[in-house]
């Protein structure tokens, strides 16, 4: 009837160029790393299906480390619901590898929620961003035409 996997990667890309579009530094720096990320995991997929689970680990484990340096560098506070969300990731690829267990409906579940979660925590770190930014050009405006 539909592919899930095509129409969250859809929404993650839309939500990756609304980032880059109208996000600040931070934004862009997270969209691309998640850009990367669907890119990495979707060719993993196709390219070498045997060893999809290994390639989703380390893919989430890379990505799970640049978006923590873009924390460090940032400090945006959206970063941190990212983090949390990346760490639940990490260790459900870990759980089902090392218990090798066969992939399932809760890992799915868990697995599609999370991500929402991730390219959301995106959403809302590009919304504020882009508020501010208006705010900050309206106050610029109205101090420079009071100015004498």
């Amino acid at each position: 009837m539909f592919d899930l996997r095509l129409i969250l990667n859809t929404f993650a890309i839309l939500c990756c160029l609304f980032a880059l579009w109208k996000g600040g530094r931070a934004e862009r720096m997270g969209a691309l790393a998640v850009l990367a990320n669907v890119v990495i995991g979707q060719t993993g997929h196709l390219v070498a299906p045997a060893l999809n689970d290994q390639i989703r680990l380390v893919n989430d484990g890379l990505t799970a480390l640049l978006l923590l340096g873009v924390t460090v560098r940032y400090g945006a506070l959206w970063m941190g619901g990212v983090m949390l969300f990346y760490a639940a990731q990490f260790a459900m690829h870990s759980f089902y590898i090392v218990t090798e267990r066969k992939p399932d409906f809760l890992r799915a579940l868990i697995n599609n929620v999370d991500y929402l979660g991730i390219v959301s925590c995106l959403i809302i770190g590009t919304i504020v961003a882009w508020r501010r930014r208006v705010v900050n050009r309206r106050k610029s405006a109205s101090l420079s035409s009071t100015a004498p």
